[in-house]
């Protein structure tokens, strides 16, 4: 008899997950048609006639999903299922883009691509052995320090910029202000130390500090002016509240779902006058436009750019342009503004900039599986470690790999730091969670 799940209703997981990932698919999909419809100034003109041409493409990429039914939980379950959600998106959206290049190729090397990102991605979480052990009470120290860390900067940053500022407004008031080792500071710690931090509170029971967190993180919104910051607090608290009423890989489903799902339902409301039809039309535009069809969308920009364009051969990493040709000067988010002025600036995933900007999108699936092998890096490091810390300390990671390259959150948004931290962390920290809890199929 199959193993029952934390708080499933009585449905063993894997039933469970194969009825939300089916219903996660159809969601997508209906918010994606909900987009071609509603944000046509974005190159989308919805066409009925290709519409069974989506919706066989789409069929075609669906059993790609049945992986994350058969794969124990880890920290690349939780990163790829957004990735491949945004790939799903791109796959539907493109059959009504306006855009000019080889768009059969383009799909091809798209689903190719996620597929090979999740062989090492899903599968390979081996623990890394931990050769500096530290004590309980050695960790418990170097996050205090942290913390103080994080106050400092806030702090300082306070002095140079605080601006408030209602969410809507947030990209048209940000501000330059800041130095540029305050910059550093601030994305490694409202993507990495502070989502561990109130991930590690909550896990211990300690809600008193783990509020205190999520208060300290919502000062970093009127200091960088930026959505992510506002919602940051109320995203890992949600987490954390599905984390403590489901099993892992249930919540990584469920946290894209349910925003998504209550966006193609508000559709309804939208065209319409009214606050509810207003509430409609900021919701869908912050979650279903913003979270997913972007950076779905800037694989349409990046595969038309860059059908016309010199590819960047990686020169677009800071580390590398010291030393290669590069040419563009600015950061390719601001390449596509200036090319495609209206749309943003489109900073995108691994897939984009790693994947098509480097090496166009024939040979982008070798480097989108290469960057698979490094997610599994933090699959390793994070091994042993229950399943609802990972999902909660990742949070605002798994949201960053949607939109910028992997490089940037490894090295500027604290990826590489948020390893660390994990591998670091002494196991015996936090209460070990059951089989179930721990995403083991069922």
């Amino acid at each position: 008899m199959p193993a029952i799940g934390p708080m499933t209703g009585g449905w063993p997981t894997r039933p469970l997950l194969v009825l939300l990932i089916a219903l996660s698919v159809a969601v997508f999909c209906m918010s994606a048609a909900n987009v071609s419809k509603y944000f046509v100034t974005y190159h989308l003109v919805y066409n009925p006639l290709t519409l069974n041409s989506a919706l066989l493409a789409v069929a075609l990429f669906a059993p790609v999903f049945l992986l994350f039914v058969v794969a124990r939980f880890s920290f690349g379950y939780f990163a790829s299922f957004y990735l491949c959600s945004m790939v799903l998106s791109y796959l539907w959206l493109s059959f009504f883009s306006l855009r000019v290049y080889d768009q059969e190729g383009a799909r091809l090397s798209a689903a190719v691509s996620a597929i090979l990102f999740l062989l090492p991605a899903l599968f390979v979480s081996s623990p890394l052995p931990q050769i500096p052990k530290l004590s309980v009470k050695s960790f418990d120290r170097l996050l205090i320090a942290t913390f103080l860390v994080c106050a400092a900067t806030v702090a300082i940053a306070a002095s140079y910029n605080f601006t408030l500022v209602s969410p809507d407004r947030a990209s048209s008031m940000r501000t330059d202000a800041l130095p540029r080792v305050v910059n550093y500071l601030i994305g490694m710690e409202t993507g990495a130390l502070l989502p561990f931090l109130f991930a590690y509170c909550v896990a211990r029971r300690a809600i008193w500090q783990a509020g205190a967190i999520a208060v300290l993180m919502l000062l970093y919104y009127p200091i960088a002016v930026s959505k992510m910051t506002f919602f940051a607090p109320v995203w890992l608290i949600g987490l954390a509240v599905l984390a403590r009423m489901f099993e892992a890989r249930v919540v990584v489903v469920l946290s894209l779902l349910l925003p998504i799902a209550a966006g193609a339902l508000l559709f309804i409301f939208m065209g319409g006058t009214g606050p509810v039809a207003r509430f409609a039309g900021e919701y869908n535009f912050i979650v279903n436009f913003r979270l997913l069809a972007v950076p779905a969308l800037a694989l349409d920009v990046y595969n038309e750019f860059f059908s016309r364009h010199e590819l960047t051969h990686f020169c677009q990493i800071g580390v590398l342009k010291r030393f290669m040709d590069c040419p563009y000067q600015n950061q390719l988010g601001v390449v596509m503004l200036h090319y495609f002025p209206g749309g943003g600036t489109y900073n995108s995933s691994l897939f984009t900039t790693e994947g098509i900007a480097s090496v166009g999108w024939l040979y982008a699936p070798v480097t989108v599986f290469i960057c698979g092998v490094v997610i599994a890096l933090g699959n390793r490091a994070s091994a042993g470690l229950p399943p609802s810390f990972i999902v909660v300390s990742s949070g605002m990671m798994v949201q960053n790999l949607l939109n910028v390259p992997l490089s940037t959150v490894l090295l500027t948004h604290g990826g590489a730091v948020l390893f660390l931290l994990w591998y670091l962390m002494p196991r015996q920290a936090l209460p070990a969670e059951s089989a179930q809890a721990a995403g083991d199929p069922a």
